[in-house]
């Protein structure tokens, strides 16, 4: 076989597979799309459904303690928490972790104030990463009140932007 073939088929393999990589880290779901409806068991112990939260616009974090970008992000959403509940926002955070006491410690570290905490399992295998293909983290998801998804992983900056656009 020539040399120039070989090399691209090489070529060929290797982009397959970056994209087949690509595709398999992306959230299953994304913008317009409706959310699917879970229940989680709060760090409070509470029970609580995404569709109790119909009415509401929310922010669904999947994060880490461990997570340097994810803790870099937690006061910038501990920001829009404040500014923007009174208008409605609820945050529901899904700690990906080994260590639930880390985790404790570092939603009281970063203020993140708002009830809606929940932790899964730090493989990424948890229910709630499965059901939204969570395989890095931060992860977020901007729903709208009718439950359906406005945008996925998007800086605080254009959450906001979203925000004020819609009210």
């Amino acid at each position: 076989m020539k040399p120039g073939i070989l090399r691209a088929g090489l070529v060929i393999l290797l982009a397959l597979g970056a994209l087949l990589y690509y595709r398999y880290r992306q959230p299953k779901f994304i913008a317009g799309e409706k959310a699917p409806d879970f229940s989680i068991t709060l760090a409070s112990g509470e029970e609580a459904r995404l569709s109790g939260l119909l009415g509401k616009y929310v922010l669904l974090q999947f994060w880490g303690s461990w997570c340097g970008p994810c803790r870099a992000e937690n006061p910038h959403l501990a920001g829009l928490y404040q500014k923007y509940h009174d208008s409605g926002l609820e945050i529901i955070s899904i700690g990906i972790e080994q260590n639930p006491k880390a985790w404790q410690r570092a939603i009281a570290t970063d203020g993140l104030v708002w009830k809606y905490h929940a932790i899964e399992s730090s493989q990424f295998n948890g229910p709630l990463a499965k059901l939204f293909n969570i395989h890095s983290i931060p992860t977020t998801f901007l729903i709208n009140p009718e439950g359906v998804i406005m945008g996925v992983n998007l800086d605080t900056e254009k959450m906001e932007k979203m925000l004020i656009a819609s009210h």
